[in-house]
Parts: structure tokens; C-alpha cells; sequence
């Protein structure tokens, strides 16, 4: 699934990529042959993955800080124009799902810092990245949604509305920068990922039996469709969002009949949150 652009060097950035679904995302470009600048809010988690990317033999650097910080976005776009002369592909994965529980209980600032970190900062980066080089150039962006996004959820009504919102804005952004850039996302299902594991952890045989492929998903799951989204094999797609769940919005079909352990989980969680 090699692109062009990446034979001849390209450049990715991909955001909250310390771990989980980022730090596959940022594998699985490289194995393409992207080169690769990551950013994360833990600054010694983000050390110790440029040094696996490294080790694996991919060129990546680092910049250390959270999206929600308009600096730090900017200097995550200067780095990859300092470094690499060029910025070809933008992944929005950093995340947060705070605040959690029933909207009637929501403070409202962590509500509105929700928006910045998941929708916010995906503008921001596309700007930033369109300006300095992508509104010329050309180049992909995919942004990491949630198969949530499209209905309810006990207890996670702020973390899916800002994920309808980003679902919103990547539609809006693939008609205003064709042709030039490609704008898609990736709604995962319940992925074993750090910021999830209040969810599946403790609960995987249930969880898999909830769903027709039979387990629950894994980063590289999501860090596949990612990939392949940004290669030349997905050259004629832009503002479609590709669906990575196990199976979860066809459970009536396959005829699973237990309950939907994903919800159970949620509404037995107590405030569980965290960001990606």
C-alpha cells in the first residue's frame, strides 16, 4: 500500500502517538515508507516511541505536547517542514473522552476543552498543514472517529457528540480541499487500547461474544485502514468514513443475541476517563 509521494519520501504527522491506535498509525507508515513526526502530551512517552520507531528503522522525531496547545500544533508543523521539508500526510488520533457520564451532570469547561482536543485541534492541524504545504502540494488527512458517532451511548455523550462533530468536519473538509487533499476518517469499534481498557478489561470473552467477528479490535486493526486510506489504492476516496468494528452496527444481521456488552461496560463504569 505504498504511495507515490511515499516512495519519493514523504512525511507523516500523527497525533497522540505515544501509544494505542497513534503509535500503530505511525508503524504501519513507516512500513510504507513515510518518514514521521509524532506527538504526544507525555513527554518521556513520546522519547520512548520515537526510539522503537527509530529502532525499527524508520525516520521519526518527535514533539512533545498536548493538540489542545495552538503552539505546540504549530511547532508540530514546523518541525516536519524543519526536519523533512515537506508534510504529505496529517492523522488526528489525540483524543480525549472526558467529561464522562449523563450530559445533565457535564461541567461544561471539560466539555468545551472535550471540543478543543477532538475537533478543535483537528482544524487547527489541517490548517496549519494545508498552509505550509498540502494546499500546494497536495496530501491526505484522516481523522480517527468513533463508530459511536453515529448513535447513543450510556454515559458517553460528550465523547460521541464531539466525534459527530469531527465526523461532520471531515465530510465539510474533503469538499473545500479537493482536489488537492484528501480528507477521510477511521471509526473504530472497541479497540485494546489505554484509554479503553475500563471498558474491555476484565471483560474480553464477554465482549467478543457480543460481536460477529468474534473479538474485540486491535490498534494495527485501525492502523491498516489508516494506511491504506493516505496510499494511491484509496486515490479516488475523499469524505468517506471507513468503518473498523468488528462488526458492531451488524449485530442484528449476524444474529448475535446477546446483549451488547460495550454498554453494559459503560453503564457500569464509574468515571473512567482518559485521553489518547
Amino acid at each position: 500500500m505504498t504511495s507515490a509521494q511515499a516512495r519519493d519520501g514523504a512525511v507523516a504527522l500523527v497525533t497522540g502517538a505515544s501509544r494505542g491506535i497513534g503509535l500503530a498509525v505511525a508503524r504501519a507508515l513507516a512500513e510504507s515508507g513515510h518518514r514521521l513526526v509524532v506527538t504526544a502530551r507525555d513527554p518521556d512517552a513520546l522519547e520512548a516511541a520515537v526510539a522503537g520507531l527509530r529502532a525499527d528503522g524508520a525516520r521519526a522525531v518527535g514533539c512533545a505536547g498536548g493538540v489542545a496547545d495552538s503552539g505546540r500544533a504549530e511547532a508540530s508543523v514546523a518541525l516536519a517542514l524543519h526536519e523533512f521539508g515537506r508534510l504529505d500526510v496529517l492523522v488526528n488520533n489525540a483524543a480525549t473522552n472526558a467529561p464522562y457520564g449523563p450530559l445533565m451532570d457535564v461541567d461544561l469547561t471539560v466539555w468545551r476543552a472535550a471540543f478543543t482536543v477532538n475537533v478543535e485541534a483537528a482544524l487547527r492541524l489541517t490548517q496549519l498543514a494545508w498552509r505550509a504545504w498540502m494546499g500546494e502540494h497536495g496530501g491526505a488527512v484522516v481523522n480517527i472517529c468513533t463508530e459511536g458517532a453515529s448513535h447513543v451511548g450510556p454515559n458517553v455523550g460528550a465523547y460521541g457528540t464531539s466525534k459527530a462533530a469531527l465526523l461532520h468536519l471531515t465530510a465539510q473538509l474533503a469538499g473545500e480541499l479537493a482536489p488537492l487533499v484528501r480528507v477521510n476518517s477511521v471509526s473504530p469499534g472497541l479497540v485494546r487500547t489505554e484509554m479503553a481498557r475500563f471498558v474491555w478489561d476484565g471483560a474480553e470473552e464477554r465482549l467478543a461474544e457480543s460481536l460477529p467477528l468474534g473479538r474485540i479490535g486491535e490498534p494495527e486493526d485501525v492502523a491498516r485502514a489508516v494506511a491504506w486510506l493516505v496510499s494511491d489504492a484509496a486515490e479516488w476516496v475523499t469524505g468517506a468514513d471507513l468503518l473498523v468494528d468488528g462488526g458492531t452496527r451488524v449485530r442484528a444481521a449476524a444474529g448475535t443475541t446477546s446483549p451488547y456488552a460495550v454498554h453494559e461496560r459503560l453503564r457500569a463504569a464509574g468515571g473512567a476517563t482518559g485521553q489518547a
